[in-house]
């Protein structure tokens, strides 16, 4: 039994041990207690926070048919559909499709040119057609992210002055949806749209909120769940709201300009490596083609990228913050 296939059997058997161990891990009976010690807790407390939490719980709960299922769980290609939605860019799924395996068959032929290695192509091939696209989607959805954040505490004003004026909370929507551009603009859009063809203001934001998958909207969706079981001053309610968003997005800079350093060393460690040899290897391809055809160079190489691997994601979780 030679090197390669200890490789393979000793990662064979630690996919083993890691899906064993997923099988027989179930959920924590700690955990569950103390969840139902709270509610009752909620349930028979005097204190007036204690009360505005049970509210809370049930306001949310009522937000969520029995039926309910995340957006893009059902198939893969629905998930990538939804992706591709999230973009704001209009591109369809044939176009991302097409342009994934142009690239893995284009560098999978020049690798196979320059190295002669086809497994090496393949690979190569894979990696850049199945990743470069994945990464420019992410990026557009997070860019458009960012945009909505930015932008989602003025839309709440302009919610707050349009209660103030005596406009109910649709119409005001439908303003926001015709005076701010960009993704809300197109977001609220959505929802008036929704209510024009007779569906209900909850489920046309939670629709939304499923959908967008963002912490912000939610909030949004759930204050006025909270405000339907409690009553209250709506726009004071949304008038506090924005305030916490534009908090909240104040120390997301924060923690970005404070963690800059770190990302940037990062960014140079994780790259450093894949410069030199590129550049070796484009000087005197003979030095470093070995590592293509020789079996104790490629599992060291693949050992290499595994720690390489293992190192950045340390550091991405180091720079990391939960808010």
């Amino acid at each position: 039994m030679n090197v390669m296939q200890l490789v393979i059997l000793g990662v064979g058997a630690a996919l083993v041990l890691l899906l064993a161990g997923a099988a027989l891990t179930g959920p924590s009976s700690g955990r569950e207690a103390t969840r139902r010690l709270q509610a009752v807790r909620f349930r028979h407390s005097d204190s007036a926070d204690d009360k505005v939490e049970a509210q809370y719980r049930k306001a949310v709960a009522n937000r969520k048919p029995t039926s309910f299922k995340k957006a893009g769980s059902g198939s893969r290609i629905e998930a990538l559909a939804l992706r591709l939605h999230k973009t704001g860019k209009g591109w369809t799924l044939t176009q991302y499709l097409y342009t994934s395996l142009g690239l893995f068959l284009g560098l999978t032929v020049l690798v196979f040119l320059k190295t002669g290695a086809l497994l090496l192509g393949l690979a190569a091939g894979l990696l850049v057609g199945a990743g470069l696209p994945h990464f420019f989607v992410g990026r557009a959805i997070n860019k458009r992210k960012t945009n909505f954040v930015a932008k989602f505490p003025d839309a709440l004003e302009l919610l707050v002055r349009g209660l103030r004026s005596g406009l109910p909370i649709t119409e005001t929507i439908g303003v926001v949806a015709a005076e701010l551009p960009g993704p809300i603009g197109e977001e609220f859009k959505l929802v008036t749209d929704r209510m024009k063809v007779g569906r209900s203001l909850d489920e046309s934001l939670q629709e939304t909120a499923n959908r967008l998958d963002m912490a912000e909207f939610s909030f949004f969706c759930i204050t006025l769940a909270i405000q339907r079981e409690t009553g209250g001053n709506l726009a004071e309610t949304l008038a506090n709201l924005a305030e916490v968003l534009r908090k909240r997005a104040q120390m997301k800079l924060k923690i970005a300009a404070m963690s800059s350093e770190s990302k940037a060393s990062a960014y140079i460690v994780g790259s450093l490596p894949f410069i030199v040899f590129a550049l070796i290897y484009s000087i005197n391809p003979a030095y470093l083609g070995q590592f293509f055809v020789d079996e104790r160079l490629i599992i060291a190489g693949l050992g290499g990228l595994t720690w390489l691997g293992i190192g950045a994601w340390i550091m991405a979780q180091m720079v990391n913050f939960e808010i």
